[in-house]
């Protein structure tokens, strides 16, 4: 009897094993698959903590989780429907995320005495160890088939286990009824110029696993997911990262300025200046510097030069970076820092995601210096973020922050690509004709409290540049009213951006009992979760936050409209105490989470409906 096709609107699929295993790219090659098939989908790569982590221990398990559908699909998911596990490590991990009904795919060969030992299990029976003995479990001598599959090869053991991942991918792919073509232009791409050899093993692997699968009596169904219909136009998956990128690329093409990275490599923001390094034939000029003060320092050299000036770094690199933060606020001078946040403090769990950095982003610098804080709510939205980011500091003369996560940078979701006729042409305010006097004020200001940005070379408009205070002449000045005027100044300065945002937007009835509110990567769990309320019969509105300072201009008049507001966020609380600070007779319940991990929606649904 041949299997059954089942159609579905959405799988979630967890692929996990040891840093070796290749499960990132398993879990990338589906994603990116189903991403051209058409589906909506979400990823979140989980990887481990510790560099070198020992082999086979729950430490060094790797894990990249993926959710498809064929309608908007908002998180990576909460839990699978299928986990493969690659040895009992990863299954005792991930066990605890597999749903009720979910097929558990193990590597038998990997599930010996010494792999269970050094796992942490006590008996010989891991499934039953773990309560999933009910679930549909596919024991496979994953390696033993490769090693068959490969044997007229001629390959070494290494890297006839490299390819454990190619066939449990074939394996995937059968369950849920991929096409294989996509992943065969993949090999083609990634090993002809170097690696031919390595195409037709790799090929043979994956058709191997993929006939194995459609062989085995114990998968009676496989599952079809339709692709979705979004908006017309050409996506593509991206990661937040690759947006970030390329949203500082579209910055610097619509303000006609060069780009310049100056960064200090650290997890999860690399990916960002190696994406901005291969960009060089688009004006992008790219510097890996010796630590994270000479990164921004480098690129507060550009920025007075006239380049668009970014720094991108994570949260230990944005404390380093403080004492230089201040001298670009002192000397207005536009930059854009990028935080990919990551679980502290000091180094913490560099490869897992929070939000805890939002305190730091708004006041962690000496002195009264103010700085623009803007969020990115998706990994597509990175691309926005990081425009819009740009746009502000240049057009009003001050470094920005933008936040992200790791969630964020790491994942990924199909991106609609822009017309780039579609976004504003980026006006800096360049100091361009000298007053009557023929004096040039560096720090005299337009309608808007803006200074001119005087590029250096340009005769007569000559001045001073450091952190020391001066008055609108450029003079040094360390008179109590001239500084007290200087720092008002500057704080209107970034007050007055609000101007030049979006208002906040409200999602539901725009008055009630209960607005939840979020900001930055909690936007897909939350609105998951409302919509789940919202078909239970629950009445309630969601608003968040990509502006977070300023804030919107009719944040006060949305927020008071509303009994009680339930803002969510991965931290103790940080978004909702700045809300407190800002209008103390709000009504605020905190829900906060801080274990490296994203909301699962069910628990945002269950806190929801505690305080309703």
């Amino acid at each position: 009897m041949g299997h059954i096709v089942i159609d579905v609107s959405d799988v979630v699929i967890r692929f996990a094993g040891d840093s070796g295993d290749g499960m990132q790219l398993a879990g990338s090659l589906f994603a990116d698959m189903s991403a051209i098939y058409g589906n909506s989908l979400s990823t979140f790569p989980d990887y481990p903590a510790e560099i070198r982590a020992p082999h086979g221990t729950v430490s060094g398990v790797s894990g990249f989780q993926v959710h498809i559908g064929d309608a908007s699909v908002n998180t990576p998911g909460d839990f699978c429907d299928l986990l493969v596990a690659m040895n009992p490590a990863a299954l005792m991990a991930n066990a605890k995320w597999c749903k009720r009904n979910a097929m558990i795919l193990v590597d038998a060969d990997a599930f010996d005495e010494a792999g269970l030992r050094k796992a942490g299990f006590k008996t010989d029976n891991p499934f039953l160890e773990l309560h999933v003995e009910d679930r549909n479990l596919i024991v496979a001598p994953i390696t033993s088939l490769t090693e068959e599959s490969l044997k007229d090869f001629g390959m070494d053991q290494k890297a006839v286990h490299k390819c454990k991942n190619m066939f449990t991918l074939g394996m995937a792919c059968f369950i849920y009824d991929r096409p294989l073509d996509y992943i065969y232009a993949y090999l083609e791409r990634k090993f002809a110029k170097k690696h031919p050899e390595a195409i037709a093993p790799n090929r043979k692997v994956l058709q191997d696993g993929f006939n194995y699968a459609a062989n085995l009596q114990m998968i009676p169904d496989t599952y079809h997911v339709a692709p979705a219909h979004p908006k017309k136009g050409t996506y593509r998956n991206i990661t937040g990262n690759q947006a970030t990128a390329w949203g500082l690329l579209a910055a610097s093409e619509k303000s006609g300025l060069p780009l310049f990275c100056g960064s200090y490599p650290i997890t999860p923001a690399t990916a960002i200046l190696e994406e901005l390094a291969i960009h060089k034939s688009l004006g992008a000029k790219t510097l890996q510097a010796e630590d994270e003060i000479a990164g921004i320092c480098t690129a507060i050299g550009a920025s007075y030069a006239g380049d668009l000036a970014v720094t991108t770094t994570s949260g230990p690199g944005l404390s380093l970076k403080s004492e230089a933060l201040g001298l670009a606020v002192m000397a207005e001078l536009p930059l854009v820092v990028v935080d990919v946040q990551r679980a502290g403090p000091s180094t913490g769990i560099p490869t897992k995601t929070e939000q805890t950095d939002l305190n730091q982003a708004l006041y962690g610098r000496n002195g009264e210096c103010p700085i623009p804080v803007v969020a990115a709510h998706s990994p597509a939205h990175c691309f926005d973020a990081a425009f819009n980011a740009s746009k502000i500091a240049l057009e009003h003369m001050t470094p920005v922050l933008l936040l992200s996560e790791g969630f964020l940078g790491n994942g990924s979701e199909p991106w609609l690509i822009p017309s780039m006729k579609d976004y504003p042409v980026i006006q800096p305010p360049f100091a361009k004709s000298l007053p009557e006097d023929g004096k040039f004020r560096p720090f005299e200001r337009d309608e808007n409290m803006v200074p001119k940005w005087a590029i250096p070379g340009q005769k007569g408009f000559e001045h001073r540049v450091g952190g020391l205070e001066k008055n609108h002449r450029g003079v040094l000045a360390s008179d109590p009213a001239t500084h007290q005027l200087m720092v008002n100044e500057r704080e209107q300065k970034v007050q007055k951006i609000a101007d030049f945002i979006p208002e906040l937007e409200v999602d539901g009835p725009a008055s009630g009992k209960v607005l939840v509110v979020g900001w930055g990567g909690t936007y897909g769990h939350i609105l998951s979760a409302v919509q789940k309320l919202r078909e239970e019969g629950v009445s309630l509105s969601r608003a968040h936050f990509d502006y977070i300072y300023p804030v919107p201009k009719n944040t006060s008049e949305v927020l008071h409209s509303y009994e009680k507001l339930i803002v969510c966020e991965l931290n103790s609380g940080q978004f909702a105490s700045y809300l407190q600070g800002l209008f103390p007779d709000l009504k605020i319940v905190k829900v906060g989470k801080v274990q490296g991990q994203p909301f699962l929606v069910s628990e945002l649904v269950e806190a929801i409906k505690k305080e309703i």
